[in-house]
């Protein structure tokens, strides 16, 4: 009995890391980033612990249903790629209707949690993003347009309103700046990752911009769009009545991003490690957001 239960419990963990794998954890992470600070600009201060947690647990719910289904649609392309080879879906760990199921009763938990612990405008928001991301993104962009992560990443921006949606029950002009930010901020944070794994992109039939259009095009792209990203954040100072604390964060940061992106067009080899930068940076300038309101 006991070597049998022994056998067992890593298979039901097995099991359980490979549902986790379907949600992206790292990508929803990086969603919840951008969630609290505009929770915490919204409220002018510190919205209260329970409406933070609900507003991220609804959160997570909704946009691991969106990562669980866009795995489903795209499992032909991820058999294809090393880099996605190994995720549940094509390694056979999980099932394509399972994970389909799976994925459908996260986005309509994460509607009905937002709904009754926020309100009706963060739930819908959030569903709205969970759809866009399903339908147009995976379905419709991803296979046909080189501006497929220039639309799609809508979705990736949508969080910020939901958090100030939370905490408000309605948007303001600081808000869709946050969103623009994450919005701008896409385009030269992915399409870095897709100069790395541009052969990858090209075997499975993806119209990523490098192979479309070329290395030196994606990489003028890149500083353009990364030049947008930092005067939106720049914009937030006046439009959210941020301060000195922000502007210490987001000043220099800018720059480094800028001046990062000008250099890959002499150095495209430097393409990966400027992807890890723009994580850093999309993270840094929202937690200043937050800290710049709670200590001014």
């Amino acid at each position: 009995m006991t070597g049998t239960a022994s056998v067992g419990r890593p298979r039901v963990r097995d099991r359980v890391r490979s549902y986790v794998e379907l949600t992206k954890p790292r990508i929803v992470e990086l969603l919840l980033v951008t969630t609290v600070p505009t929770m915490v600009l919204a409220a002018d201060g510190w919205p209260g612990t329970r409406l933070v947690l609900a507003t991220l647990v609804g959160g997570i719910l909704s946009s691991g249903g969106a990562n669980t289904m866009n795995q489903v649609i795209d499992r032909d392309l991820d058999a294809t790629m090393r880099r996605t080879l190994r995720r549940p879906i094509p390694s056979g760990r999980v099932r394509p209707g399972a994970a389909l199921v799976f994925g459908i009763l996260l986005g309509v938990s994460g509607f009905l949690w937002l709904w009754a612990t926020t309100n009706l405008l963060a739930a819908a928001l959030s569903t709205g993003a969970l759809l866009f991301y399903v339908l147009v993104y995976s379905l419709l962009l991803k296979r046909s347009s080189t501006q497929n992560i220039v639309l799609g990443g809508a979705a990736g921006a949508v969080p910020a309103l939901v958090g100030w949606a939370a905490v408000t029950g309605g948007l303001a002009v600081p808000a869709w700046l946050a969103f623009g930010l994450v919005f701008f901020w896409t385009p030269p944070h992915f399409w870095a990752l897709a100069l790395k794994y541009e052969d990858d992109y090209r075997r499975a039939g993806v119209p990523m911009l490098p192979v479309v259009v070329g290395r030196e095009p994606t990489l003028r792209q890149i500083l353009a769009y990364s030049v947008v990203v930092v005067g939106l954040s720049l914009l937030l100072v006046p439009a959210a009545g941020l301060g000195l604390v922000y502007l210490l964060v987001a000043g220099p940061l800018g720059v480094v991003l800028v001046g990062w992106a000008g250099r890959l067009l002499r150095r495209p080899g430097e393409a990966m490690r400027f992807f890890g930068f723009t994580n850093l940076y999309l993270a840094a300038v929202f937690v200043a957001m937050a800290v710049d309101r709670l200590v001014t």
